[in-house]
């Protein structure tokens, strides 16, 4: 007895692999508020943000006040120049003669005179003895000549002793004043510096306060520029630690056998046929 098998001659069905897709989605109102922010957001990147301009302070009043002292040079030089030509005038030798004493000649003349009172004395009193011309007057007035000569000589030495002296003392005071104006000349140009340094110092406090203002003023406009952005940071941040809700959307694909529809519809009913035939096949059993 021929039996018909399940499925009949169908070729089998092609599957295709179900797919499911889902969309998270944030609640409508919140969704909303969070779109609106992306806007602003957009907007403010859409602006091009005006930089202030990076300024520096300029020079203080008392920095070009030591500018210009600066650029004066050589200070303490007419001092050095003096005390150079005092030194190299002392080197050159004292000069005795500007020390010399101007009346030498009237005491000369004055010694001389005396020695004539007394020649005339002396002759008064030989004639007044009868021995004028004889040998005792000769060696009184030779005597006279002497001492007067020798007072000429000492009185000559003494000037030029003194004049010696002076000069010497000049010439010293000379030396050592060249020195001082040297040194004065020095200290001059030190102190010159000196006061160059302090007023660059204060101006440059000076300018280090204006440009503190500058700066200042710049992150204040900064600051002024880039705010509309720390207030959309601030409610970006609020919507991110904000409650937050989502709806889940699913959408599933079936697979379908592919072929023909009445083909498949005939196999799987001769199949059933199939089943419903051997289930119900009389039983034959075998004499003993």
């Amino acid at each position: 007895m021929s039996i018909f098998g399940g499925g009949g001659s169908s070729a089998p069905a092609a599957e295709v692999p179900s797919t499911t897709t889902q969309y998270l989605r944030e609640a409508p109102g919140i969704e909303e508020r969070k779109l609106g922010l992306m806007d602003i957001a957009a907007g403010l990147a859409q602006k091009p943000v005006a930089l202030p301009s990076i300024q520096t302070a300029g020079l203080g009043a008392l920095e070009q006040q030591g500018m210009t002292a600066s650029g004066v040079t050589g200070v303490g030089q007419p001092t050095v120049g003096a005390g150079i030509g005092a030194v190299q005038s002392a080197l050159g030798g004292p000069n005795i003669n500007q020390f010399l004493n101007p009346y030498q000649s009237y005491v000369t003349d004055e010694i001389t005179r005396q020695a004539q009172m007394a020649q005339n004395q002396l002759a008064g009193q030989a004639v007044g003895a009868g021995a004028f011309g004889g040998g005792r007057e000769g060696v009184q007035r030779a005597e006279i000549e002497r001492a007067r000569q020798a007072n000429i000589g000492q009185s000559m030495a003494t000037g030029f002793q003194t004049a010696a002296n002076l000069a010497t003392q000049q010439q010293q005071l000379g030396l050592q004043g060249g020195q001082l104006l040297g040194q004065l000349g020095q200290q001059q140009q030190a102190m010159s510096q000196a006061d160059i340094n302090q007023l660059m110092a204060a101006g440059g406090l000076q300018r280090q306060l204006a440009q503190q203002a500058l700066d200042a003023q710049r992150q204040t406009q900064l600051q002024q520029a880039y705010e509309p952005y720390q207030r959309a940071e601030f409610l970006k941040n609020i919507y991110a630690a904000g409650p937050t809700s989502q709806s889940t959307i699913t959408q599933t694909s079936t697979p379908m056998a592919t072929g023909n529809p009445l083909a498949q519809a005939a196999g799987a009913g001769l199949g059933a046929y199939a089943t419903y035939s051997m289930l119900n096949r009389p039983t034959t059993t075998a004499p003993r």
